[in-house]
């Protein structure tokens, strides 16, 4: 007998927390993943609050409703989790996995007084006019106010690169998001990189870096089978992620 939506989904979840660790692209106990498991989004999965990525197993993840006000007040849920990610499978039916980080190169780049990513390689063309900017960042964003205001800002975008914070990214599949959220730090490790050096920057015409970006938008098959293998390296590694 087959795994269940919810099921799969579960493990793909798991699968992601434990690869970004792997990586170090997480940040202490703090971050998080969700994914919709229901057609109006608004049920969603969520890590419990402050368990390390590496240790996440699927039966770890957290059943919510973006609907009920007493996901709020559930010891095991961050209050940062739930004003964003509530906020965002409340309001947003076609988003159905969101990832939030700070890794250390994207992070960087939201920290520049113009946070942005001019594409000058393959990897950063793959984001040309396609990231949405925040540069209103306040504090802690643990309100449901604050949530509905990073919501706002998707509109038209899948990425939203935070200001003074880190990244989020929002994907169709658990899959497409780690390899979306993958290549942007790849991205600005090469970007940061190339600045660093002091010389001038070549960027690409923006009709090369739209040429790009679409291609990049072509082969999703691609980023699903960089998730695969990464998957299947993790359980291979430690079998406790399907628990």
């Amino acid at each position: 007998m087959g795994l269940s939506h919810e099921e799969q989904i579960r493990i793909d979840l798991a699968a992601t927390f434990r690869i970004i660790a792997h990586v170090g692209m997480h940040e202490a106990v703090a971050n998080h993943f969700s994914a919709a498991v229901s057609a109006d989004g608004k049920q969603f999965l969520l890590n419990p609050k402050w368990k390390h990525f590496s240790r996440i197993r699927a039966s770890d993840l957290l059943l919510l409703n973006a609907d009920d006000p007493a996901g709020a007040d559930r010891p095991d849920v961050d209050s940062t989790a739930w004003a964003i990610h509530g906020q965002i499978h409340q309001r947003l039916p076609e988003v159905r996995v969101v990832l939030h980080l700070h890794p250390v190169y994207t992070t960087a780049v939201a920290c520049l007084a113009n946070p942005h990513i001019p594409p000058i390689d393959q990897n950063t063309a793959r984001y040309f006019n396609r990231v949405a900017i925040d540069e209103m960042y306040g504090g802690m964003a643990d309100t449901d106010a604050e949530g509905a205001r990073l919501a706002a800002l998707l509109q038209g975008k899948s990425r939203l690169l935070m200001g003074n914070h880190g990244v989020m990214v929002t994907a169709p599949t658990v899959g497409e998001a780690f390899d979306d959220i993958w290549t942007l730090e790849r991205a600005c490790q090469i970007l940061v990189t190339a600045w660093s050096t002091g010389q001038p920057v070549k960027v690409l015409s923006d009709e090369v870096a739209e040429k790009t970006a679409r291609g990049w938008e072509g082969i999703t098959d691609f980023s699903q089978r960089h998730f695969e293998e990464m998957k299947e390296l993790m359980i291979q590694m430690d079998p406790s992620v399907l628990d």
